[in-house]
């Protein structure tokens, strides 16, 4: 059962354009999720569901604690299948540590493959050294799941090690520059590391450069993908409740003040933007629950996942796009709900996978992989 009660959702809801107006981190709101219980770790279609549910309220809150919950859901996914390795990424999201991540790198277009972060061995660890970009919850994460690569001085093949640094960890500053046209709560700022050191017993994996199939890989593509896609459909479950809400107030002088519901534009409008809606609900929930029942789907899962964001944020912004021109001129005001809807669901290109990537990623699956 969703601890998002209709009263929470609604303060989250009445919250969210102040903190887009004043370029705010959402305090108020993660005080309160956290209180009800929103950042614990739960099945991957009840997470699914849930943030689907919180971004029609709030969408760059529910974009920002994504970064946690992909986190929950990698070490539940590992956990299920009798890897424990990040069992004490649950505890500690138990005790209150909040997660996030500092992966994107200006100039790595290669995401998880491959890194321009330095990794050097020290006695006590890994020290980290490079510029991450898009760090989500900036100002409140306590853990930051990062990566970068290694280049052994023996010649050996290089590796890409993926860990976990605290808060407090030597090497880590923060340069608050997240001014941005939409999903401005998020304060996704930038994070520089200066030797910043991952301890041995917080190192997740290390593996080859390139393309990996290894769980861990996996389990955070699916998670990362999953509830992304979630979010963008939330954006559009509201942007489609504000247009029938318009055209049912608005009124046509043209048509003699008959709402505009009766116009037939109008409802064309309307019910192409949920038919768009309706086809993506099926594709959504079939990963969801795939992923949960641990259905192998071998390497297609990567093609899958890029093609479910994809589908979702392509959905969203078309949905947005209808409901910006049913809504009329009033939509285009800076105040308006639905404007601020339009800014936020751009983001959605901008996330690892992109157009781009994804186009790549069903090619290969079609047809191999470039000489």
């Amino acid at each position: 059962m969703s601890v998002l009660t209709p009263e929470l959702l609604a303060r989250v809801r009445e919250r969210a354009p102040g903190y887009d107006e004043a370029n705010s981190f959402f305090d108020e709101d993660l005080d309160e999720l956290r209180a009800a219980g929103y950042l614990g770790a739960r099945g991957l279609e009840r997470a699914s569901a849930d943030q689907r549910l919180l971004a029609a309220h709030a969408p760059a809150t529910a974009l920002g604690l994504t970064m946690h919950l992909v986190w929950m859901g990698v070490a539940r996914d590992l956990a299920a299948a009798g890897d424990d390795s990040l069992q004490w990424v649950l505890d500690d999201a138990e005790r209150g540590e909040l997660f996030a991540f500092a992966i994107s790198e200006a100039g790595n277009d290669r995401v998880m493959s491959d890194s321009l972060t330095r990794v050097d061995r020290v006695d006590s660890g890994w020290a980290f050294t490079g510029t991450k970009i898009f760090t989500t919850l900036s100002p409140a994460w306590t853990r930051l799941g990062v990566l970068g690569r290694h280049n052994p001085a023996d010649g050996a093949e290089p590796t890409i090690v993926h860990g976990f640094l605290t808060r407090e960890a030597t090497g880590v500053s923060i340069t608050p520059d997240w001014n941005t046209l939409g999903m401005r709560a998020t304060q996704s700022h930038t994070t520089a590391l200066d030797g910043a050191v991952v301890a041995d017993a917080r190192v997740a994996r290390i593996l080859p450069v390139g393309p990996s199939g290894d769980a861990y890989t996996l389990a955070i593509a699916a998670n990362f993908h999953t509830l992304i896609a979630s979010v963008y459909a939330g954006i559009a479950d509201r942007a489609l409740e504000l247009a029938v809400e318009s055209a049912q107030r608005r009124t046509s002088l043209r048509a003699g003040g008959a709402p505009q519901a009766y116009d037939p534009d109008i409802r064309w409008r309307i019910a192409d933007a949920a038919l768009a809606l309706d086809a993506l609900a099926p594709q959504l929930q079939a990963v969801a629950r795939d992923r949960d029942q641990g259905v192998d789907r071998g390497m297609r899962w990567f093609r899958d996942l890029a093609g479910l964001k994809h589908r979702s944020v392509e959905t969203a912004r078309h949905v947005v796009d209808q409901a910006m021109r049913i809504a009329g001129g009033g939509a285009y005001r800076a105040t308006a709900e639905l404007s601020r809807l339009q800014r936020d669901v751009l983001a959605g290109i901008y996330h690892p996978s992109d157009t781009e990537a994804v186009h790549a990623t069903v090619a290969a699956d079609l047809l191999g992989p470039l000489p």
